[in-house]
């Protein structure tokens, strides 16, 4: 059965200030230190329980999880928050309901995680930043396979799309086994970028690791394949574990403006997401969250039982 899931942001919940992603400047965090952090920290992680719970209660059990949890948890040492141990009372505790509820949670890490750069600073803070999230997937109790899979980008080509794919394959064997084993990458939107057949030749081949298929990234780099054969391709590379795909709509044609970016995603979706007979997870990224989702389901008449 394909579950629907949507991204980090509850706008029903958020305007009762229930949300997942307390935020703060570096400057912030210099003046105010690790208690500030740990107290947004904690706040964004009993949210993320009532998130969860919302979802079971209507019938949602894909979730992403966003980066801003922990604020600035790639740069700190996170044991060190004065809220530590709470923080991971309630982190286990969501990982917990999560496998009660059978509700399937993920992330993906910004464009800024550049495994491929030719800077090695650039690098660095990448593998940070996904050993982060590694750390909090561990902490929630979450398993260390691409169910739970911590989603990026190859990023870029800096000029030569071979060579760049090379470096992101050296650079996956520094991550840590908790975040390689649940490391994937997704294909681009660009034509000089990378299309799931792009992917598949250099970087699954090389590095065992699965492709999340984007329906509207495809539309515009599609590697000379059909949405039916790409989709095919990626799902070929997640061995026994249910893949998950993207689905958005383009805001241009959704608001029939042709001055707005094509690739810019619209806030609901209205075409009927085909798996071509596919079991996938689908991941919902219109801009209104779990509304479009709802919204989604109400036009296409999808039922939904509570576990």
């Amino acid at each position: 059965m394909t579950n629907l899931g949507y991204a980090c942001i509850n706008m029903t919940l958020g305007k009762k200030r229930i949300l997942t992603g307390r935020a703060m400047r570096k400057a912030t965090l210099e003046e105010k230190g690790l208690a500030h952090a740990s107290e947004l920290a904690l706040q964004n992680v009993l949210d993320l329980e009532t998130i969860l719970k919302w979802n079971v209660d209507n019938g949602i059990y894909f979730f992403r999880l966003g980066s801003d949890i922990i604020p600035w948890g790639d740069k700190i040492d996170i044991t060190q928050l004065p809220d530590y141990d709470a923080i991971c009372a309630s982190l286990k505790r969501s990982g917990e309901f999560a496998a009660e509820h059978g509700i399937r949670i993920t992330t993906h890490p910004g464009p800024f995680n550049l495994l491929a750069s030719p800077r090695e600073e650039v690098i660095q803070s990448t593998i940070n930043h996904l050993e982060m999230h590694g750390t909090i997937f561990d902490l929630m109790g979450l398993s260390r396979s691409h169910y739970n899979k911590i989603n990026i980008h190859v990023g870029a080509t800096y000029g030569d799309k071979y060579s760049a794919a090379e470096t992101w394959c050296s650079n996956f064997l520094r991550l840590s086994e908790g975040v390689r084993s649940r490391l994937t990458v997704e294909n681009d939107d660009k034509a000089s970028m990378y299309s799931v057949r792009d992917l598949y030749e250099l970087v699954h081949s090389k590095t065992g690791v699965p492709i999340v298929f984007d329906y509207h990234h495809h539309t515009f780099c599609d590697g000379g394949m059909s949405e039916a054969e790409a989709l095919e391709l990626a799902i070929s590379t997640w061995g026994n574990i249910k893949p998950v795909t993207h689905y958005s709509e383009s805001k241009s044609l959704h608001e029939s403006n042709d001055k707005l970016n094509p690739r810019a995603h619209s806030d609901y979706i209205t075409n009927y997401i085909d798996t071509h007979g596919f079991d996938v997870d689908v991941m919902i990224e219109a801009k209104a969250k779990e509304l479009a989702l709802l919204e989604y389901r109400q036009l296409h008449k999808i039922s939904f039982e509570k576990r």
